[in-house]
């Protein structure tokens, strides 16, 4: 199958997924070494069908149109533009998108 977007991280979605690393190895780098590939892995899902996840609630009052994909307790905050999917952050799943 032929990938459809091609997948981008912003700077911010980037040094979110650090944070991510740093939070989780401080516990066990193991353990965060495998999330983050997880989570990778997801995040290029996103080049076949980037759709398929649901319209994120902040959009009513944020005035957007983003999209978030799910993995384990964050939230993987999306737009669409195009044949480009752009991740603009990786947020845990209990706080609200602040741009």
């Amino acid at each position: 199958m032929q990938k459809a977007y091609k997948v981008n991280l912003t700077h911010t979605a980037q040094r979110d997924l650090g944070q991510i690393f740093s939070h989780i190895s401080e516990d066990s780098f193991s353990k965060a070494r495998k999330f983050i590939l997880e989570l990778e892995e997801k995040i290029g899902s996103l080049s076949s069908f980037p759709e398929r996840s649901p319209s994120i609630p902040e959009n009513d009052f944020l005035g957007t149109n983003y999209r978030h994909l799910i993995h384990k307790k964050y939230r993987v905050i999306y737009r669409e533009e195009r044949k480009n999917v752009f991740v603009l952050r990786i947020i845990h799943g209990s706080k609200l998108l602040d741009l």
